[in-house]
């Protein structure tokens, strides 16, 4: 089985220290009381090289929130998958509902940013979702097939192996509203048959396919156990080490 991935996702919280703070203080819990899970956490740019100094030698990944899809240009205010590297970046996450739908960002700007993150050797999380009116309007596959083909297409068939998908129903983030685990499963399966169809059955199978829609301790130990859900991407919950590290916990039981 595959290792479940749980990623926290700080988005505009925290300042240098306080970033350096909550990641040693995760570092600290996954040492008393280890979670049988890669673990990343994706601060905020101007805190990434000190997180990434927090955090050497501890196993725990450190991703980027987004990239620009060119290396360098006259591109004010982006940050580039070359500089992120350089900082000591091993992910970047692209896609996210709130790049999407607060910013504006379309499914072939996604697609440029994957191949760019791919193309400098970071890992991409890519964030598919639907909305509350797309899910009433019964468009929930069409949507997320839609995203996926798109920003995936042209790239080689080994690509797969440096990414990773995350499900977020955009009308369940941040709201304290959450996909029941039958909706979860649903809508994973269908990821799972692009991902076979596009990538191969062997390649397909493998790839973990993230949930994140308001994760917290008090729901995580069900949708662990949800078909398909291969880890989490956090967010509000991940920026206390104590919650982060529970919802971590709860594929402990799962791999036994």
């Amino acid at each position: 089985m595959t290792t479940p991935l749980v990623v926290g996702n700080w988005k505009t919280n925290g300042c240098q220290s306080e970033s350096v703070n909550l990641a040693r203080a995760i570092v600290r819990l996954k040492r008393r009381c280890p979670a049988r899970v890669q673990l990343a956490v994706a601060p905020p740019f101007t805190a990434l090289a000190s997180v990434t100094r927090a955090l050497r030698r501890s196993g725990i990944g450190v991703a980027a929130q987004n990239c620009h899809w060119l290396e360098s240009g006259a591109f004010t205010g982006e940050v580039s998958p070359t500089m992120l590297r350089d900082v000591g970046c091993d992910m970047v996450i692209l896609g996210h509902s709130e790049r999407r739908h607060i910013f504006h960002e379309t499914d072939a700007v996604v697609a440029q940013k994957v191949e760019a993150a791919l193309r400098n050797g970071l890992r991409v999380i890519l964030c598919v979702g639907e909305t509350l009116a797309e899910r009433r309007q019964g468009r929930t596959a069409k949507v997320i097939t839609r995203q996926f083909r798109i920003a995936l297409k042209g790239l080689a068939k080994n690509a797969i192996d440096n990414i990773e998908i995350a499900y977020e129903p955009v009308w369940a983030i941040g709201t304290g509203q959450n996909a029941s685990p039958v909706q979860i499963a649903r809508v994973h399966r269908r990821i799972r048959q692009l991902l076979t169809g596009r990538f191969g059955k062997a390649a397909g199978s493998r790839s973990r396919i993230l949930y994140g829609g308001s994760v917290k301790p008090d729901n995580a130990a069900v949708l662990a156990t949800t078909g398909e859900v291969g880890g989490f991407l956090v967010g509000g919950a991940s920026l206390a080490a104590e919650s982060f590290m529970s919802i971590a916990r709860c594929f402990n039981q799962e791999l036994n």
